[in-house]
Formats: structure tokens, C-alpha cells, sequence
């Protein structure tokens, strides 16, 4: 493994330590986030995979980003998938860079075989 590549590992994880903590936060100390369980349950799942080595994590609001920049911050030719709860139990789950959307699903399970589909297309983007 180069170098480069240990450091482009090494800000992907970092970007979900730093996800979960947020979430953590959210989730131990406020009222009316207790979806943020299902997030964090989501991540784990998703960091037993290994999956903290192919993307960046983030937030926006209270959405999940999942990218594959290797620098903080997305520019709008980077396509990313943005989970974010909607109602009681749903999640808003859309495959987009910029303006253009190329899927956009509503779920309330984070382990569809749709969301799964989404993050396998993201995986086959370069990492830039």
C-alpha cells in the first residue's frame, strides 16, 4: 500500500469517527433524535464491512452524506448519496452530484437491497 493511499484511508475513517460522534452527540443528549439510532446502527454495519475505507462520511444538517472525495467538502461533479430521515420511521435516500439526481428511493429499512445497490454504484466511482 502506498502512502497515498494509507492517507486517503486514513481521512476516510477519520470522517467517520467524526460522523459518529455527531450522531452520538445528537443521539445521548437531545430529545427527538431517536432515528439517529438506526443511523448509528446503519454505520456499524457499514464499518464492519470495511466500508469506512472506500468513502468519506459527513453530514448536512442531520442527513448522512456518503462520498468518495478524498478531501473534505464536495464539489458538484462528485456524486454522493444523501440518507436522510423523513416522518416516523422513513429515510430519503438519493443517489446525486450537484443538480442531477440518478436515483432517488424512499426506505425504512437501512439495510434495503436498494440502498445496498446505491452504495455499490457509489463504490465503482473514482475516488478524487
Amino acid at each position: 500500500m502506498t502512502d497515498r493511499t494509507q492517507e486517503i484511508i486514513t481521512r476516510f475513517q477519520n470522517s467517520w469517527n467524526e460522523t459518529e460522534e455527531f450522531y452520538l452527540d445528537l443521539f445521548e443528549n437531545y430529545d427527538g433524535f431517536e432515528f439517529i439510532e438506526k443511523i448509528l446502527e446503519f454505520i456499524g454495519r457499514l464499518k464492519k464491512e470495511g466500508k469506512n475505507k472506500l468513502f468519506r462520511l459527513g453530514t448536512s444538517m442531520y442527513s448522512l452524506i456518503i462520498s468518495r472525495p478524498v478531501d473534505f467538502g464536495l464539489r458538484t461533479d462528485q456524486k454522493y448519496i444523501r440518507i436522510e430521515f423523513i416522518g416516523k420511521a422513513d429515510f430519503e435516500v438519493i443517489l446525486r452530484d450537484g443538480d442531477k439526481i440518478y436515483r432517488e428511493y424512499r426506505i425504512n429499512d437501512l439495510s434495503n437491497i436498494k440502498l445496498k445497490q446505491l452504495i455499490k454504484t457509489l463504490e465503482d466511482t473514482l475516488i478524487d
